[in-house]
């Protein structure tokens, strides 16, 4: 399985605390490649929240990226606010689709595209006025 994408690192626990705690709402997401070709149907369900561990997931956005049937796989864009412990994960897992890749492409609103693998950067005085204005 390979993962990647956006993470903040902070030294703020007050911070950090805010833009992870589910009641704050901040959106994350996700592009998913998952095995199999996934149904419409089975967007639905992840759109209104699947039974994961002894929890209900929060609706979720869900778009169908791409199928490809040769390779037997999608690609999905999940928005959530939760951010549980391999939450993504166990959600298409959740439709019966095991994960192939996942790439946190956005958090809090903050794009990665620009960012090469392994790299980093700050984070301007716009971006983090914009994480504050939403919590």
């Amino acid at each position: 399985m390979y993962t990647s994408g956006a993470l903040i690192l902070t030294n703020d626990g007050d911070f950090i605390y805010k833009v992870t705690h589910p009641k704050h709402n901040i959106e994350k997401t996700y592009t998913v490649t998952i095995r199999g070709i996934v149904t419409k149907e089975e967007v639905e369900k992840l759109k209104n929240g699947v039974k994961i561990d002894d929890y209900i997931t929060k609706p979720a956005k869900v778009k169908i990226l791409k199928t490809d049937e040769d390779k037997n796989q999608s690609r999905l864009e999940i928005t959530i606010h939760e951010g549980k412990n391999r939450q993504v994960r166990k959600m298409c897992e959740a439709i019966n689709h095991k994960v192939l890749a996942l790439h946190r492409s956005k958090f809090a609103g903050i794009d990665v595209k620009d960012i090469p693998l392994g790299k980093w950067r700050y984070l301007n005085k716009d971006e983090v006025n914009r994480i504050f204005e939403k919590i």
